[in-house]
């Protein structure tokens, strides 16, 4: 089985869990290559397997698999120290092991989440849309009274902490498109929104 990390730093783990959380966005290196001119409509193999078709510069063209297929689930990465409850004894055997802190390095078929692929389409970042973004785990704020305290519904504002924490600093933003835009620089690396890289789309629900 696969894993997949989302960010408990800016609370989308925790959205993913709490449902709030259904779509992901993640930039390829292939499809993204400086020598990629165009990018085909989507195929299904003989297999039943999602891919597009790349063409470069130079006329060559080359089938494109994304790393996730529609149907397949997927575990989310946690490290062993936060899942150690759910079997105290056995995860209390892996203090040494690397993914005790670092998710990066659990096995798959310890974690006790997983979500289940239901569709996937590839866009450019810039491309998504304000529904999408919320679908993102960016938080819609609509009960903050305006500057006279007039209308209380009157002024709307959105930001990228997904877990709703109160006693968390948020910085709010007017659209949810800016929102995400600082949030996927905060989860790649500033600039990211900027370069408006090609992105595969992953919707999915979670399974358990």
């Amino acid at each position: 089985m696969k894993k997949i990390m989302f960010s408990t730093e800016y609370g989308l783990q925790q959205g993913v869990i709490a449902r709030t959380k259904t779509m992901t966005r993640r930039v390829d290196k292939k499809i993204n290559h400086p020598l990629v001119t165009d990018i085909s409509e989507w195929g299904i193999d003989d297999k039943g397997k999602c891919y597009l078709v790349i063409t470069y510069s130079t006329g060559l063209t080359e089938d494109v698999y994304p790393p996730y297929q529609i149907g397949e689930e997927i575990a989310i990465a946690q490290p062993y120290k936060d899942i150690c409850l759910t079997d105290p004894i056995f995860f209390e055997g892996m203090r040494k092991e690397a993914g005790w802190s670092n998710k990066m390095f659990v096995a798959a078929e310890y974690m006790p989440h997983r979500i289940r692929i239901t569709n996937i389409k590839v866009e450019r970042l810039q491309d998504i849309s304000d529904e999408d973004c919320l679908r993102e785990g960016i938080y819609k704020h609509n009960a903050l009274p305006d500057a006279l305290g007039e209308d209380r519904y009157k002024f709307i504002a959105y930001a990228y902490d997904a877990t709703q924490d109160k006693h968390r600093k948020r910085k709010w933003f007017p659209t949810p498109c800016e929102a995400f835009a600082a949030l996927i620089d905060k989860v790649s690396c500033k600039g990211t929104w900027n370069s408006n890289p090609w992105v595969f789309a992953y919707e999915f629900e979670l399974v358990r």
